[in-house]
C-alpha cells in the first residue's frame, strides 16, 4: 500500500534578526490605554452605554422579548409544577443539614428564586438549597449555638428559643455571603471562579458528601446525636452515632432502607430510559407522599417514636434585620461560603447554556445570587445556589427559560400558605433517607483517583488532599487547604519546569528535544536550550541552573579560572620567565610553576578577561604554557528559546542580564528568539541592553539564529569550501600535535606542546 504524499511548502526570504525584521516592516504605532483610561471609560456614561447596562443588569428585557409563547410556555408550565414539587421535597430535606427547622427550607426554595429571576443570565438552573451549602451554614449554626455547652452572646437573641436563634445566625450569615456576592459581581471579579479547578471541586464536594451523609446518620437510625462543628467534627459525630447504636429505632431505619431501595432502583431505571421517558419519573414525590400517608394511617409518631416533620406554619415572617454582630464572627465562613455557591452555579449553569446554545455571564451570576441571597436572607431563607438533581428536572422537563423557576416557586408558595398540614407526619429518617440517595452522584467522584493518578499525579494530589481535608478539617478549612495545595502545585508547575535541549530535524526548520528523536542534526559548539514557562523571581536561580547543567560548564567558574590564569601569564611574563619568540611563548623558568590561589581584587575575577598591555590573545581551549590550567569550552553558541515564556519580572530581568554577561565573557556567544514583543518592549524600557548585551542578539526564530551562527562559524558545518568562502581566514588554528595557541593580534602565534 502506498503512502499519501505529504503536502509541502516552500519559503524563501532574508535571515531576520529582530532589529533586521524591525527596520525592514514598520510597525503600527498603537496607543496602550493606562489604568486611568481605564477608569475614564468605565464611569462614561452615554445612551448606548446605559441601554447596554439596563440589559445586562437585567437579562430578562432581552430572554422576554425572543419568548416563543406557543413553543415554550406548556413546557415551562410542566417543568414548573415538577421542579417545585421536587423543590420542597428537597427544601425540607436540606433544613435538617444546616441544623434549622424543616419549613425554613421552603424560604430557601421561594424568595431566592424570585430575585433570580429578573436578574440570572442562565435559563435552566433551578435556584434553592443546595446540600454542601447548607451543611457549611449548619456548622456555622452549630458553632455558635449548640445542642449541648455554652452558646454566643448576641445582643438581642437572649429571649429567643434554641431555633430561632439559628434562624437569626443562618439568615445572618447568608446576609454576608450574598453582600460578598454582590461585591465580587459589582468589581468584575467573576474570574474568581476560575482558580477553583474541576479537580478541587470535585474533592471538595465528595467530601462534602461524605459529612451530609454522616449528618444523615441519626435522621435514619432516630439517633439523639448533638451537632459537630471545627476539625475533627465528623470523627465526634461517628463516635456518638456508634455509642448509641444499640438504641436504633427500628421503624425509622426501615422506612430509610425501603425508600433508598426504591428511589435508587427507579432512579437507575430513569437513567436507562431516559431517551424513552418523556419526564423521569419523579419517585422522591411519589415515596413522599406515600411515607406520609402511611405515617398518618399508622399512627408512626405515637406507636413508635418517631420523629416527624411536625406542625409547618402558615405563611411567611415579617422581613428581619441581620445582626452585624454575627458578621464579625462569620465573615471567615461566609467568604468560602459565597465562593462554593457561585462556583457550583456557575459550572452548571456553563453546562446547560453550551447545551442550549446561550451565552452566561459569570459577574451578572454574582450579582444575581448576591441580590438572591440577600433578599432572602431578609425573610428567614438560608443559602441559597442551584442543585444539580433540581436543575437537571427543571431542563428535563421540558422548561425552556427562568418562567419554570417561577412557577416552581409559586408551588413552593402554595404548600407554605394552604398545604403546609399534609406535610406534618412525615418521617424526618426519610428527608434523611432522601438526601443520601441523592448522594450518589458526589460519592461516586473517588473513581477518578485511579484515572487521575495515571494521567496527572499532581492533579490527583490536589483531589486527595482537598477531601481529606475537608473531610477531617471541615468544609471551609478543607476548601482553603485545597486551594493552597492547588496553588502550590501550578508554583510547583511554573518553578520547576522540564527545560530541554533542542537538535534541527534534519531537512527542515523544524526543532524538537533531542532525547525524542533519532534523526536529528546538531553543530558542534551550539547548544539551543527551551524553558517552557514564565521566568520569574522562583524560577530564575533553577532557569540559571539547568542552563548550565545543559550547556556542560558553569561559565562564571571559567571566567574566574581565566582571569586567575591571566594574572599568572602577566606576572610570567613581568619576571621574564615567559618570552614571546616566533614560534610562540616559552618558558624560561627552572621548574614548573605551582598555581597559587591570589586573594587580591578576588571581585575582579568577575569581570571580562581584560587582555590589555599583553601583545597576545589567549587560545583558551589550547595547552598553556607551564601548570597552568584552565577548563576547556566546548560550545561556542547558545540559543535560547522563548517562545513560551510569557513574562518576565524585575528579578528574573536581573539574573537573565547576568547570566548572559558570563556567557559572553568566556566568548560564548548568546542568541534569544521567539522572544515575545511585549517582553522585549520592556527589556528596552528597562534598560536592559548594553555595551555587552546588544539588541542584535534576537532573532526571529530558532532557524534564523542557527543559519546566523553557521555562517559566523562555517568551520563547525564540516563544509571546507563553506568555510573558504564565508571566512578565508581563521582567527584560531587547533594544530594535530595538540601545542597551545596563542594568537598576536595581528597574527597567530603558534607555541609548540613543551618549550620549557
Amino acid at each position: 500500500m502506498m503512502r499519501p504524499v505529504a503536502s509541502q511548502y516552500t519559503v524563501s526570504r532574508p535571515l531576520y534578526s529582530e532589529d533586521a525584521f524591525t527596520n525592514e516592516h514598520e510597525k503600527i504605532y498603537r496607543h496602550r490605554k493606562t489604568l486611568l483610561d481605564h477608569v475614564k471609560a468605565y464611569f462614561t456614561c452615554d445612551s448606548k452605554r446605559a441601554k447596554n447596562a439596563a440589559l445586562s443588569l437585567f437579562p430578562i428585557i432581552g430572554w422576554m422579548k425572543a419568548y416563543r409563547i406557543k413553543e415554550w410556555l406548556l413546557g415551562d408550565i410542566v417543568s414548573g409544577v415538577s421542579t417545585g414539587l421536587v423543590a420542597v421535597l428537597q427544601g425540607l430535606a436540606y433544613s435538617l443539614l444546616a441544623s434549622l427547622p424543616p419549613w425554613y427550607g421552603l424560604f430557601a426554595a421561594f424568595f431566592p428564586v424570585i430575585t433570580y429571576f429578573f436578574l440570572g443570565t442562565s435559563r435552566h438552573i433551578s435556584v434553592g438549597a443546595f446540600p454542601v451549602l447548607s451543611l457549611m451554614v449548619g456548622a456555622v449554626v452549630t458553632r455558635m449555638y449548640p445542642d449541648e455547652g455554652p452558646t454566643a452572646n448576641i445582643t438581642g437573641l437572649e429571649g429567643l428559643s434554641l431555633d430561632q436563634q439559628r434562624v437569626v445566625v443562618a439568615a445572618s450569615v447568608t446576609f454576608l455571603m450574598g453582600i460578598f456576592q454582590l461585591a465580587m459581581g459589582v468589581l468584575q471579579v467573576g474570574f474568581i471562579v476560575m482558580y477553583l479547578s474541576d479537580t478541587l471541586v470535585s474533592g471538595f464536594t465528595t467530601a462534602a458528601a461524605v459529612h451530609i451523609l454522616v449528618s444523615q446518620l441519626k435522621f435514619v437510625l432516630g439517633l439523639t446525636v448533638p451537632g459537630f462543628s471545627g476539625p475533627l467534627a465528623i470523627i465526634y459525630t461517628l463516635e456518638k452515632v456508634f455509642v448509641q447504636i444499640t438504641d436504633t429505632n427500628i421503624a425509622d431505619l426501615v422506612t430509610s432502607i425501603i425508600v433508598m431501595v426504591v428511589v435508587f432502583i427507579v432512579k437507575e431505571l430513569n437513567d436507562r430510559y431516559k431517551s424513552k421517558l418523556p419526564v423521569p419519573i419523579p419517585i422522591e414525590v411519589i415515596m413522599t407522599i406515600i411515607a406520609c400517608g402511611v405515617s398518618y394511617a399508622c399512627n408512626f409518631k405515637e406507636k413508635y417514636n418517631v420523629e416527624i416533620v411536625g406542625e409547618i406554619p402558615k405563611g411567611y415572617e415579617p422581613p428581619l434585620a441581620p445582626k452585624i454582630e454575627i458578621f464579625a464572627q462569620t465573615a471567615m465562613e461566609a467568604f468560602p461560603m459565597a465562593i462554593v455557591g457561585f462556583a457550583v452555579a456557575f459550572s452548571v449553569a456553563k453546562v446547560y447554556a453550551i447545551k442550549h446554545d446561550y451565552p452566561i455571564d459569570g459577574n451578572q451570576e454574582l450579582i444575581a445570587f448576591g441580590v438572591s441571597n440577600i433578599f432572602g436572607a431578609t425573610f428567614r431563607s438560608f443559602a441559597a445556589s442551584t442543585a444539580l438533581s433540581r436543575s437537571a428536572v427543571q431542563e428535563s422537563t421540558g422548561g425552556k427559560t427562568q418562567i419554570a423557576g417561577l412557577l416552581s416557586a409559586i408551588i413552593v408558595m402554595i404548600v407554605t400558605l394552604s398545604l403546609g398540614f399534609l406535610l406534618q407526619p412525615l418521617q424526618k429518617s426519610v428527608l434523611g433517607a432522601v438526601v443520601i440517595i441523592n448522594l450518589k452522584g458526589m460519592l461516586m467522584q473517588v473513581r477518578e483517583i485511579p484515572y487521575l493518578w495515571r494521567k496527572d499525579r499532581p492533579d490527583c494530589v490536589v483531589w486527595i488532599v482537598t477531601c481529606v481535608a475537608s473531610i477531617l478539617l471541615g468544609l471551609d478549612l478543607g476548601l482553603a487547604v485545597g486551594l493552597g495545595a492547588e496553588l502550590l502545585i501550578v508554583v510547583f508547575r511554573t518553578q520547576f519546569p522540564r527545560c530541554s535541549l533542542l537538535a534541527n530535524i534534519k531537512g527542515t526548520d523544524i526543532y524538537r528535544d533531542r532525547k525524542d528523536h533519532l534523526n536529528i542534526y546538531e553543530p558542534d559548539g551550539v547548544k539551543i536550550f527551551r524553558i517552557p514557562s514564565p521566568i520569574f523571581f522562583a524560577n530564575i536561580e533553577f532557569f540559571r541552573g539547568k542552563l548550565v547543567e545543559s550547556v556542560g560548564f558553569n561559565p562564571l567558574r571559567v571566567l574566574r579560572k581565566r582571569n586567575k590564569a591571566l594574572r599568572k601569564i602577566k606576572k610570567l611574563l613581568k619576571n621574564g620567565e615567559l618570552q614571546i619568540t616566533e614560534k610562540g611563548l616559552l618558558h624560561t623558568g627552572s621548574a614548573p610553576i605551582e598555581e597559587s590561589e591570589d586573594e587580591s581584587n578576588m571581585e575582579d575575577l568577575d569581570k571580562p578577561t581584560d587582555f590589555q598591555n599583553l601583545p597576545v590573545q589567549i587560545n583558551w581551549n589550547a595547552k598553556l604554557p607551564a601548570n597552568i590550567c584552565v577548563p576547556k569550552v566546548e560550545v561556542h553558541s547558545v540559543i535560547l528559546d522563548f517562545a513560551a515564556v510569557s513574562f518576565l519580572d524585575i528579578s528574573a530581568l536581573k539574573g537573565l542580564k547576568t547570566t548572559l554577561k558570563e556567557f559572553i565573557r568566556v566568548d560564548v556567544e548568546v542568541y534569544i528568539v521567539a522572544c515575545d514583543v511585549y517582553i522585549l518592549e520592556k527589556l528596552h524600557s528597562c534598560q536592559f541592553f548594553d555595551d555587552e548585551i546588544k539588541t542584535s542578539i534576537f532573532f526571529l526564530t530558532i532557524h534564523d539564529a542557527m543559519l546566523h551562527i553557521l555562517e559566523k562559524h562555517p568551520d563547525q558545518s564540516g563544509d571546507k569550501n563553506t568555510i573558504e568562502k564565508v571566512i578565508p581566514e581563521t582567527l584560531h588554528d587547533n594544530h594535530s600535535n595538540g601545542g597551545s595557541i596563542l594568537r598576536n593580534r595581528d597574527k597567530v602565534v603558534s607555541e609548540p606542546e613543551t618549550k620549557f
